[in-house]
């Protein structure tokens, strides 16, 4: 397999390695649907203090089931998929299985990369826009997917990002990006935002590969969090 040929890089949405990544999908479907509500409803204050008791005893039983914290120990078992495939899942920008995700689909076409996403009313900024900040982190993961164009992807150690309109809430945004050059272990990329056939946005980055490459990093005892 070349490097532009990884199985998660696809147009179409990767389908659940096994039915415990289905159902994780699926609450993280129904927690995404109450975030947008959340921001986008008033219902009476007792109402919401009513549900947000349900919601409190649902994550402390929830919370009282096995935690693994970090996507290494998640594949150290060999019980939930390997390293490739738990990422996919739980990454902040494009995992179907983490409620934080829009989510952001990445695939690889020739010498380019290509991508599309669409933020509801949760990523709200400016009236009817995308929070710069989020653009930013989608613009981070998918320039950091778009590696996949060289032959040593690393850590993000630089991003640029110009603003040239705003970028709406609701539309589908489509993002290109291509490889720059490489350098010895960094490796530079460019991408290009759209909505509607409008650029809103560009961006330039570097990216580096870490001494021993992204094997060799360790999780801090400090932020696994309880045990």
């Amino acid at each position: 397999m070349s490097s532009n040929e990884n199985p998660f890089a696809s147009e179409d949405i990767t389908p659940a390695i096994n039915d415990e990544w289905v159902a994780k999908r699926r609450v993280a479907d129904a927690i995404k649907q109450l975030t947008e509500t959340l921001v986008t409803s008033s219902p009476g204050i007792e109402e919401m203090h009513a549900m947000a008791e349900k919601l409190e005893a649902a994550a402390t039983d929830f919370s009282a089931t096995p935690r693994i914290f970090g996507r290494s120990t998640w594949a150290e078992s060999g019980e939930h998929g390997s390293y490739g495939q738990i990422s996919h899942e739980l990454n902040p920008l494009v995992g179907l299985a983490n409620p934080l995700a829009p989510p952001l689909q990445g695939w690889i076409r020739g010498d380019r990369a290509f991508g599309r996403c669409r933020c509801g009313w949760a990523y709200e900024g400016p009236p009817g826009s995308v929070h710069g900040g989020f653009v930013a982190a989608i613009f981070d993961q998918f320039l950091g997917m778009a590696q996949e164009l060289s032959t040593h992807p690393g850590m993000t150690a630089y991003l640029h990002v110009n603003y040239h309109k705003r970028t709406p809430l609701n539309t589908e945004l489509r993002l290109e990006g291509e490889l720059v050059r490489s350098e010895g272990r960094k490796t530079f990329m460019r991408g290009e935002m759209h909505a509607d056939g409008v650029m809103t946005a560009s961006c330039e980055g570097l990216f580096v590969a870490p001494k021993g490459g992204i094997d060799a990093l360790v999780i801090p005892d400090a932020v696994k969090g309880p045990g």
